[in-house]
Parts: structure tokens; C-alpha cells; sequence
């Protein structure tokens, strides 16, 4: 008996058809898989945003020493008392620093590691600000020891200044004048400028030697204003070179200026003035500085700096907690 052809058997054909079904239901169910791989990968950089790990908080032994003859504290000390209040880190005053030996540098970064904190930033003062020479070139040669030191210390950056005329005697002339000073006869803030450029270019080989960036801070003189701290940024564009955000010296347009600053900030000092400021104080307003800084994806140390008359065993927990508050994980 001739067998039918192939082609044409009824079960031949129901067996194409169900190959063809599990083709569709297989591309289907892979189809659901991306498309569920997809959801759960979206969910998943959602959840990562929603739990972005709170800003650092750390806190300058300034918020302990403060200049005052009944607080000179020594660095070790305000290592552990910044532990005891459950800072994350500390930043080192370094005209606070009684001793520069290394033995000293190394106990200081033993001291905070033990107490499980960080070292992370080195405030330094220095002017470049100067029509001499030889003060421009021994304010150099401090910026690079500091930067020196910061390294043998693990620090990652040092706060810098451009420095001022020096036209308003003492400093508390100075904040009278809300930091504003004459220009020295015979000299234009153009010179000023050209001066900083250069001091801070002589600077950077050694910061990027050691890996530390130098944070220029608006601190009175040219750098008084976010429009003089960038012109710096942009006349001297390093990654080594960048800005440290102090949100207490701004006395004029403050949330303005904070902006202007933000995109290119690596360290943040926060200011609070509890029992009245020492100079002045200024009312900030740190939900909106947090917004600046989050709008600008700024993920690094808010460093309190404590600058008011009240006891600082009271003062400091109390900004601790707000600035915790403030900048906890959105």
C-alpha cells in the first residue's frame, strides 16, 4: 500500500503547528522576561536613589578652639571629643597644630583612626595677595608644606585663600567692614589677581604629587565673592585646584552665590552661630543649602565650624543634629 506523502499528513501538519506555538509562546515568555528584567533594574536604580547614603558630617577643631584663651584645645583632644558626639570625621585647624613632626602627624591620624573616624580636610591660611616677591614665594612654600602635610596625614584636601590687601588693620576692622578692605595705593585687584594665578600654579605640582586637592574658599579678600573664586578656578583650570564652600562668608546674596559655587565645590564648611556669633551672625537657612548642593549631585563632607559664644559641649551637639537632619539620605 502507497503511503500518503509527507506533506500532507494530518498529523505532519498538527506538528508544525505546535512547533510554531511554542516558537510564539517562547518568544512571548522571553519577551515578558525583558520586559521584567527591565521593571526590576528600573526598581532597583529607583531604590538606589531613594537610599543614597547621607552627606558625611564632619567637624574643624576650630569648633572647639575658636581662637579663645579658654578653649585652646589640643588636636588629639578634639579627635575624641568629636567621636564621643558621633561625628564622622574631623578636619584639622592647622595654626591649632603645636607640632609638625611626623611622630606627631602620625599620632594624630592614629588617634582618629582608633576612634573610627576620618581625617579629611587641613585648614590652611596663606596670602598671595602681596606686590613683594618674597612674601608671594614664602606663602607658596607654606601652601606646598601644607599640602605635605595633609599627605602625610591622609588628608585629601587643604582649604586655601587667596589672601587680601591686609588695608583694614585688624581683623575685626575687617568684618566691621564686612570684609570688604581698600585696594593698596598704587595697586589694582588686577594685580591681585595675576599674583593669586601665579602663587597657586607653583602650587600644583606638588598637589597632584600627593593626591590632595587644594579647596579655595570664599574667605575675604579676592576670594570674598563666588565671582572671585571662580575667576581663579577658570584662570588656573586644574582638577587639583577647586572650591571649598563656606557657607558663613557670604554676607550679601548668600543663596546666590552658594549656586554660582555648588558645581564646583569638593568641601563644604557649615557655620552655626548658637549663642550669637563671634563677628556676626548670619541666618542660614540649611534645607535650602542642602537643595543646592543635592541639585549638584555633591556627595562629599559638610564640616561644621562652629563660630558662636555659647559652651561648645552644648553648641556642637545641637549643630551635629541639624546638620544630620539636614543632610540625611533623600
Amino acid at each position: 500500500m502507497r503511503q500518503p506523502p509527507l506533506h500532507s499528513t494530518p498529523s505532519s501538519a498538527g506538528a508544525s503547528l505546535s512547533r510554531r506555538a511554542v516558537i510564539a509562546a517562547a518568544a512571548a515568555g522571553g519577551a515578558g522576561l525583558l520586559h521584567a528584567g527591565r521593571d526590576r533594574c528600573e526598581a532597583a536604580e529607583s531604590d538606589a536613589t531613594a537610599t543614597r547614603r547621607p552627606n558625611p558630617i564632619a567637624v574643624s577643631t576650630y569648633s572647639y578652639w575658636r581662637y579663645r584663651d579658654d578653649s585652646k584645645l589640643k588636636i588629639e583632644e578634639c579627635v575624641d571629643l568629636a567621636a564621643d558626639a558621633g561625628f564622622d570625621a574631623v578636619e584639622v585647624l592647622h595654626v591649632q597644630m603645636e607640632d609638625e613632626s611626623n611622630a606627631t602627624l602620625q599620632r594624630i591620624k592614629q588617634r582618629a583612626f582608633r576612634q573610627g573616624m576620618d581625617l579629611c580636610g587641613l585648614s590652611t591660611h596663606q596670602t598671595f595677595v602681596s606686590p613683594d616677591p618674597d612674601v608671594r614665594k614664602k606663602n607658596v612654600e607654606h601652601t606646598i608644606h601644607c599640602i605635605e602635610l595633609a599627605y602625610a596625614m591622609g588628608i585629601p584636601t587643604i582649604r586655601v585663600n587667596t589672601g587680601r590687601w591686609g588695608t583694614s588693620g585688624d581683623f575685626d576692622t575687617l568684618m566691621a567692614n564686612k570684609g570688604i578692605e581698600p585696594v593698596l595705593e598704587g595697586y589694582t585687584d588686577e594685580d591681585g589677581f595675576g599674583w593669586v594665578k601665579e602663587g597657586l600654579e607653583q602650587c600644583l605640582p606638588a598637589a597632584e604629587k600627593c593626591g590632595v586637592v587644594m579647596g579655595l574658599e570664599n574667605h575675604w579678600g579676592l576670594g570674598r565673592t563666588a565671582d572671585g573664586v571662580l575667576r581663579v578656578l577658570r584662570d588656573v583650570p586644574s582638577p587639583w585646584l577647586k572650591a571649598t564652600l563656606d557657607t558663613g562668608n557670604f554676607l550679601e546674596d548668600q543663596y546666590a552665590q552658594y549656586q554660582k559655587m555648588a558645581p564646583e565645590t569638593v568641601y563644604v564648611q557649615a557655620k552655626t552661630y548658637y549663642g550669637g556669633g563671634t563677628w556676626y551672625t548670619l541666618e542660614i537657612d540649611y534645607d535650602r543649602v542642602a537643595k543646592i548642593l543635592r541639585d549638584v549631585d555633591y556627595r562629599g563632607y559638610i564640616s561644621l565650624e562652629f563660630e558662636g559664644k555659647e559652651s561648645h559641649e552644648t553648641a556642637i551637639p545641637k549643630s551635629l543634629a541639624m546638620l544630620r537632619k539636614t543632610f540625611a539620605a533623600i
